[in-house]
């Protein structure tokens, strides 16, 4: 056989992506206002490009799903593109498989909850049955300094004590943990030791539970106190967590005298403790959510679907500046460059076009597929993943992903970002169609608001009363969903009711 040079021929196919189309796809991931900051970006950039007077079409559309016949009538004008001379853009759709551009895209098939989830991990619950509204998400922003402070006044008595407590809150971390020495800052203030230590009295008689503590076992502790937990038994687990840490649970059994069931309650109880007390406070308060679609009901039982043209401006090509300068370019250079700011304008257009249009499209059959929750609520929240809508209005589940991520969608019960509505489901009892997740996560929250005082119910017993209700889950995943929530086990539940019953 000889070996030598040769030509060969191979026919293959490729995608390949323009920098104009990749930046078209990533557009689909902006919110709202993030378009607006590109857009005033891009004005600065391109002279040909001006703002008009009114946001272009298309702005909403319509969805007919009275109780008897749902049916979907999509209503719009085509928008004034102005895409003629200079027709140079990319004109391929923007919706195709482009994860090489995205690895870490959101899949939003699943809430990706850990089985065992750190003890730092905020489970407070969500504010309501309906989920947390616009007011919730834009408020908060107090620090745990300024929430400590707060109260130190109420505590210490006298205002030398209060002093000493408030010094002592300036050397506590982010996580609520006294980071000096009881020595060095008795030192620095010229007392006694004595006294500073009433002080960090005072500071960790304060709310949150736990803070001023020097370690993960005094915290640990201060809360079983609060709870009235801290017997001998739950001191002695309390002051061996790196047992608990190594897992060595039988030998940690026999140094508290305790039998299975009691052990199984401490070990729950210590899991509802916080190590990390001072992190539910801090941080700058979050902006004010400003809704990309807005939905509002119809008098026939239908749907307005319209994107929120407060936050988009209408881009056109000023024809009159571009006649101007075409006149005065007298060398190649200078019409290669008007020709391309053209063409530039013309596809930035069109593009923020094709991505109202997508949104519109993704959002008017996420109505469809939770018609539902709109009418009823969260307990009518069906299971939905990112495939089931991509497959439903014949796009690439990457673009669905895209024009669900970063937006948020304000309807007659509250604003919520659209990957609230993607949500895992769990079996129904009788074997037929499915729940989602936050939908149990209500009936579990109602059940338990609701039992006695005197009949606490065990997981066991809500799993019964779930199956009741049509809801098929493992005791597992019961106690996983109101961990979640920020419920906490039948034996802490029935100390707090006794407690409250008791004041």
């Amino acid at each position: 056989m000889a070996l030598g040079p040769r030509l060969d021929l191979r026919q293959s196919q490729s995608l390949v992506m323009t920098p104009q189309l990749q930046q078209a796809i990533k557009l689909l991931a902006l919110s709202n206002l993030e378009i607006e900051a590109f857009i005033g970006e891009s004005l600065e950039a391109n002279p040909l490009l001006d703002v008009g007077t009114q946001a272009g079409e298309p702005v909403a559309e319509t969805v007919e799903m009275p109780e008897e016949a749902r049916r979907t009538t999509l209503e719009g004008s085509p928008v004034d593109q102005l895409i003629g001379e200079g027709r140079g853009a990319d004109d391929r759709p923007l919706d195709i498989d482009a994860t090489a551009l995205d690895r870490d895209r959101d899949t939003g098939d699943g809430q990706r909850m850990t089985e065992d989830a750190a003890w730092g991990a905020d489970l407070r619950g969500m504010g309501g049955e309906e989920g947390p509204g616009i007011d919730e998400r834009a408020g908060g922003g107090q620090t745990l300094a300024e929430h400590l402070e707060a109260q130190v006044g109420t505590a210490a008595g006298d205002a030398v004590l209060a002093g000493i407590a408030r010094y002592i809150i300036g050397h506590l971390d982010e996580a609520g943990y006294l980071t000096a020495a009881l020595p060095e800052l008795a030192a620095d203030l010229g007392i006694a030791l004595a006294r500073v230590e009433q002080g960090l009295a005072v500071v960790q008689s304060l709310d949150p539970t736990g803070v001023g503590a020097r370690g993960l076992s005094e915290c640990i502790a201060l809360q079983a106190r609060e709870a009235d937990r801290y017997d001998p038994c739950m001191a002695r687990l309390i002051d061996n967590l790196d047992l608990v840490a190594r897992g060595e649970l039988a030998r940690l059994k026999r140094m508290c005298g305790v039998d299975d069931e009691d052990f199984a309650d401490m070990l729950a109880e210590l899991r509802g403790y916080d190590p990390k007390p001072g992190l539910r406070y801090g941080g700058e308060p979050s902006g004010a959510v400003t809704p990309d679609i807005l939905i509002a009901p119809r008098a026939d039982g239908g749907w307005d679907i319209a994107l929120n043209q407060a936050t988009l401006p209408r881009l056109i090509v000023n024809r009159g500046y571009y006649v101007e300068l075409k006149g005065t370019c007298d060398d190649k250079g200078s019409r290669a460059w008007l020709s391309e700011k053209l063409a530039d304008a013309n596809w930035l257009i069109k593009a923020l076009d094709q991505r109202q249009r997508t949104i519109l499209k993704v959002a008017t059959e996420l109505v469809k597929q939770q018609d539902g929750f709109f009418r009823h609520g969260v307990s009518h929240l069906r299971p939905l993943t990112l495939r089931t809508v991509a497959e439903a209005i014949g796009m690439h589940e990457s673009t669905v992903s895209r024009v669900t991520s970063n937006k948020f969608l304000n309807c007659p019960r509250g604003t919520y970002e659209l990957k609230y509505f993607f949500s895992s489901g769990v079996a129904s009892a009788d074997g037929e169609g499915g729940a989602s997740a936050e939908a149990v996560k209500a009936a579990i929250r109602r059940l338990i608001d609701a039992e006695d005082p005197k009949a606490i119910l065990s997981d066991d017993a809500l799993v019964d009363l779930l199956r009741d209700k049509g809801f098929e889950l493992a005791r597992r995943t019961v106690a996983k969903y109101r961990e979640a929530i920020g419920l906490g086990s039948s034996v802490q539940r029935r100390r707090q009711k006794a407690l409250a019953a008791a004041r």
